[in-house]
């Protein structure tokens, strides 16, 4: 079963630890590339190093992100890069007493053009003593601090996904740490700052472990994956309506040598229909990286809590541990990115990971392998999903040090 992996000064560098165990099989799978090119180069300076979430494009085409590392006190970054290339650090988090540290997930953009997201650490306490925050970052450049987690008293820690914010101001989020039994919560910060934890995970039988942000429909529920727990201690969908009753949907690794999938890090897109699409990190076909059982699926979960496994990954050449979500076109493809995989030159036979799409038939086209560029200029190691514009352009970032030592990180845009 896969199992969660234990936080030690950080969530990022744990991830890569626990993928550098992994063993692959290589069947031959064909790649195709797009138009690929890198928007930033980051380095260990004041604009920030190892981005480890996806971005958010306003209407003029600028991208907003954050990076867990780097700025003016190493403790992370929200940066704008703008339509002409140009990089800055909006805001650098300073880790001290109050403020927040490290942030991995992704932010939130208002129609005033705030931003809004998490951190997952600092807050309560400084550094790694504190449990993380919820924070707003004002148009002017100035940082508020939402809420700042304690994990005592039946409160969450250590947030690292993402919000969803509703029409009425109100943020929704996950931590992977905290609540009443330890396995995490669903948690909501009013509009006014005032913080609900909506759900507390106790492993078994609901999951355990949330490590990403949530999807939420109109009538107010919320749809979610945890990491872990479950049937099988190998995650789970769930559901939690707007009474806060939670709902497990679906248990991974419920079938022979966890054919369905088994570990899902990332969180759900959501078609008009009500199906659920996502990625488990393990699982899958069983010859493929037997310590993990398989090497990750594309899954659909439809309305009635069936489950269907779109895709099946392969290992280098193909796309191998999926640790991000996924998008969606009108036309019903799928695009999302592998952290490994891909380019057999690149870390110990593991490969630099992805960028993929899965069309609607269930056939899948890599559209670009990391680390295929001279010195791996190109990046290395795709922790976050993509965004992707009118003409079907998509923007990312990858990790880039996690791969071992390929430089801080990059922006990058693949076009088609």
């Amino acid at each position: 079963m896969t199992k969660a992996v234990q936080t030690s000064g950080t969530h990022l560098r744990a991830v890569s630890t626990a993928l550098a165990l992994a063993m692959v099989l290589v069947p031959p799978v064909a790649a195709q590339g797009q138009t690929y090119k890198v928007l930033w180069a980051f380095s260990p300076g004041q604009d920030g190093a190892e981005p480890a979430a996806g971005l958010v494009r306003d209407a003029a085409g600028n991208l907003y992100g954050t990076t867990a590392f780097g700025g003016a006190s190493d403790w992370g970054t929200v940066f704008k890069l703008d339509k002409s290339g140009n990089e800055g650090a909006l805001y650098s988090f300073t880790g001290t007493d109050g403020d927040g540290a490290e942030p991995e997930a992704g932010l939130v953009r208002d129609a005033a053009g705030n931003l809004y997201g998490t951190t997952q650490w600092g807050g309560s306490a400084s550094g790694y003593s504190g449990c993380g925050t919820v924070f707003m970052l004002h148009k002017d450049g100035t940082e508020t601090v939402l809420y700042s987690f304690t994990g005592t008293g039946g409160d969450g820690a250590n947030p690292y996904g993402g919000l969803v914010r509703d029409s009425g101001g109100d943020l929704y989020g996950t931590t992977y740490y905290g609540g009443a039994s330890g396995g995490g919560t669903v948690f909501e910060v009013a509009a006014n700052g005032k913080e609900t934890v909506l759900y507390s995970f106790s492993g078994s039988p609901d999951g355990q472990f949330p490590d990403a942000g949530l999807v939420r429909d109109a009538a107010g529920n919320l749809y979610g994956t945890t990491q872990v727990g479950g049937a099988s201690d190998s995650g789970t969908v769930f559901k939690l309506s707007k009474a806060g009753k939670e709902t497990v949907l679906y248990n991974f690794c419920s079938e022979q040598n966890c054919v369905d999938g088994a570990g899902p890090w990332a969180g759900l897109v959501r078609d008009a229909a009500g199906n659920l699409y996502g990625t488990t990190v393990g699982g899958g076909d069983p010859t493929c990286n037997a310590p993990w059982e398989g090497c990750g699926v594309v899954f659909m979960l439809d309305k009635t809590g069936k489950q269907t496994v779109l895709y099946s990954f392969a290992g280098p050449p193909d796309g191998l541990s999926p640790l991000a979500g996924l998008i969606r076109d009108e036309a019903g493809n799928l695009y999302g990115t592998t952290i490994r995989g891909g380019d057999l030159k690149c870390a110990n036979d593991l490969g630099c990971g992805t960028v993929f799409m899965l069309d609607k038939t269930g056939k899948e086209t890599v559209l670009h392998n990391f680390c295929s560029l001279h010195n791996c200029t190109d990046g290395a190691s795709p922790v976050a999903g993509l965004v992707r514009d009118a003409k079907g352009s998509l923007y990312g970032t990858t990790a880039g040090a996690i791969a071992g030592g390929y430089g801080y990180g990059t922006v990058f845009k693949l076009t088609p």
